[in-house]
């Protein structure tokens, strides 16, 4: 089921939404965490504008969730500026619906954590570190169902 947003007016172009998803610094993944509660962790990524790249330890909560149900989302901030004497926050983000995935292709999971390694260590050669932990990596591909974006009302008005 997809919602409709309730203050559409304040919806950014998927354009916008695009750039806010590549350039992000990090997202909060949501998934379906244990005993009916929701789980959210920050979590690095990559955006190679098709799917989106984790990488994790290959056990703990998100991955026995992920197993469990491959259904998430997740959250990239692009702007909080809270501005106190508007008792409010100027915000521009992005929310992103999607189905997990697991890379067993070794030499696809290379190239993910290649992409991985350009976002967060531009400049670096990943081979070696690649190389000695590839094995205990899990890396997560998730492919995209729908992506909302959304700015405060003031930054609308300021377009």
């Amino acid at each position: 089921m997809e919602r409709k947003m309730r203050r559409f007016r304040q919806e950014l172009p998927a354009e916008e939404s695009l750039r806010i998803l590549r350039d992000g610094a990090e997202c909060v993944l949501a998934v379906d965490g244990d005993d009916g509660y929701p789980y959210a962790v920050p979590i690095n990524y990559v955006y190679d504008g098709e799917c989106i790249y984790l990488h994790s330890a290959s056990q703990g909560h998100k991955i026995d969730a992920l197993k469990r149900n491959p259904r998430l989302s997740l959250c990239v901030i692009d702007k909080a500026d809270i501005i106190p004497e508007e008792f409010t926050t100027y915000f521009r983000s992005v929310i992103v619906f999607g189905i997990a995935r697991f890379v067993d292709d070794e030499q696809l999971k290379i190239e993910a954590l290649r992409k991985l390694a350009g976002k967060y260590s531009v400049g670096i050669d990943p081979t070696d570190e690649i190389n000695r932990f590839l094995k205990a990596v899990t890396v997560i591909e998730i492919s995209i169902d729908r992506i909302t974006g959304k700015e405060a009302i003031e930054l609308t008005r300021q377009r």
